[in-house]
C-alpha cells in the first residue's frame, strides 16, 4: 500500500508519529490483487443476497441467476471503468477519490437503465432500488480497503523488519569495526572509505522505510554493503552483477535487496574456508521487475533455515505495497541457493509543475 500512499498524498511521505494512524487512501485499482478482492467481494454480497431472497434451498439456483444476470453486467463495467481513471481518481483527496467511485457507480447504473432491459434484468427493479443497492456495495467496497490499508499499516511490517535487522547486524557490526580497524594504519584511505560505507549503510537501516524508493539507490546500498564484506573475506567472495538491463528508476522496497546478499554471504561463503560466488541478477521482462539471487551450497555448510525469516518478512513486505502481483520464491538446487523476486515494474511519476 506504500506505493498508493506516494501517488495519493505528499504528506504521506513524512513518518508517522507513535499512534498516528495512517492516511486514508484508494487502493490502486490497476492492481490484479485488489481486482481480485472487488470481484470476490461483490459476488459475495451477491450470494448473500441470493440466500436472502431464496430462503428455500430450491429457489437458491434460479434467485442466484437472476442477480447474477443483474449484479455481473454492472460490475464489469465498474470494474473497467476504475481500471481507465485510476491514476486520476489517486490523485484527488481521499474523499473527493471516494465520491468519484461512487458517481460512476451511479453514472453507470443511470447508463444501464438506458439500454436492453432484457438483458440487465433491471425491468424488474424499480431504478431507486438499483441506485441504492449499488451505492451499497461500492461502499461496502470503499470502506474494506480503507480498513485494510490501516489494519496493513507500513508501520506494523517496518518494526518487524527492524526487529530482525536487530538481531542480524551486531556480529556484522562487530567484524566490520574489526576490519576497518585492521586498515588504519596500512591503508588508511581504504578504511575512511570502509567507514563511509558502514555510516551509509547504517543510515539506510535507521530510515523511516515505509516509502518505495528508486532501484539505483537499493542496488547502491547493496554494493557499499559486500565492499564491507570483502575486507574481511577477501578473496573468498567473489561478486558478480548482472544488471545490463536493469532499470535504475524503478520503484522498490528499501532493503529489499540487502538482506538476502547478507545471507548469500553468510551462508553460501562464510559458511565455508573456499571461495563462492554470489551473483545477482537484476532485469525488466514485460512489464515485471525480476532480481535473481544465488549462493553456493556446500555439503558441510550450514542450513539455510536462518534465511527463512529474512525471505518470510521480504515476502511480506512485497505483498504489502503490490499485493498480488510481486512475489518472492526460494529453492535450493545442486549446488546453489536461489531466491527469485518478482514484482510489477513501477517508476515515480514526475509532478508537471
Amino acid at each position: 500500500m506504500s506505493a498508493m500512499i506516494i501517488k495519493q498524498n505528499p504528506s504521506a511521505l513524512r513518518p508517522l508519529r507513535v499512534g498516528e494512524r495512517p492516511p486514508a487512501a484508494l487502493p490502486e485499482f490497476r492492481n490484479l490483487g485488489v481486482i481480485l478482492r472487488i470481484l470476490l467481494i461483490t459476488n459475495a454480497m451477491g450470494f448473500a443476497a441470493t440466500l436472502v431472497r431464496a430462503p428455500i434451498p430450491a429457489d437458491i439456483a434460479p434467485a442466484g441467476v437472476e442477480i447474477a444476470g443483474l449484479l455481473e453486467p454492472l460490475l464489469l463495467m465498474q470494474v473497467l471503468v476504475l481500471v481507465a481513471f485510476d491514476p486520476w481518481l489517486r490523485k484527488q483527496p481521499y474523499v473527493w477519490g471516494c465520491a468519484g467511485v461512487l458517481l460512476s457507480t451511479i453514472a453507470i447504473v443511470a447508463l444501464a437503465q438506458t439500454i436492453d432491459h432484457r438483458w440487465l434484468h433491471l425491468a424488474e427493479v424499480a431504478w431507486w432500488r438499483a441506485f441504492v443497492l449499488s451505492l451499497i456495495v461500492s461502499a461496502t467496497v470503499l470502506i474494506y480497503f480503507n480498513y485494510r490499508m490501516r489494519a496493513l499499516s507500513p508501520a506494523l511490517i517496518v518494526a518487524r523488519l527492524q526487529a530482525l535487522q536487530a538481531r542480524i547486524r551486531p556480529h556484522f557490526l562487530f567484524n566490520s569495526i574489526n576490519a576497518v580497524l585492521s586498515l588504519i594504519r596500512t591503508e588508511p584511505k581504504q578504511a575512511e572509505s570502509a567507514l563511509e560505507d558502514m555510516a551509509d549503510l547504517f543510515r539506510a537501516v535507521m530510515a523511516d522505510n515505509r516509502d518505495l524508493i528508486p532501484l539505483a539507490d537499493e542496488v547502491a546500498l547493496c554494493k557499499k554493503y559486500l565492499n564491507l564484506e570483502m575486507l574481511r573475506l577477501g578473496d573468498r567472495l567473489q561478486v558478480k552483477w548482472y544488471v545490463d538491463n536493469m532499470p535504475a528508476d524503478a520503484l522498490v522496497p528499501p532493503l529489499i535487496l540487502q538482506p538476502l546478499i547478507e545471507n548469500a554471504v553468510y551462508h553460501g561463503v562464510q559458511a565455508s574456508n573456499e571461495a563462492g560466488e554470489v551473483s545477482i541478477n537484476i532485469y525488466q521482462r514485460r512489464g515485471e521487475l525480476h532480481a535473481i539471487l544465488s549462493n553456493p551450497i556446500y555439503p558441510d555448510g550450514q542450513s539455510h533455515s536462518g534465511n527463512q525469516m529474512a525471505i518470510d518478512n521480504i515476502r511480506e513486505r512485497l505483498a504489502l505495497h503490490f499485493d498480488a502481483e510481486a512475489g518472492l520464491s526460494a529453492k535450493a538446487l545442486r549446488n546453489t541457493f536461489q531466491v527469485h523476486i518478482h514484482m510489477p515494474y513501477r517508476k515515480l511519476r514526475r509532478s508537471s509543475q
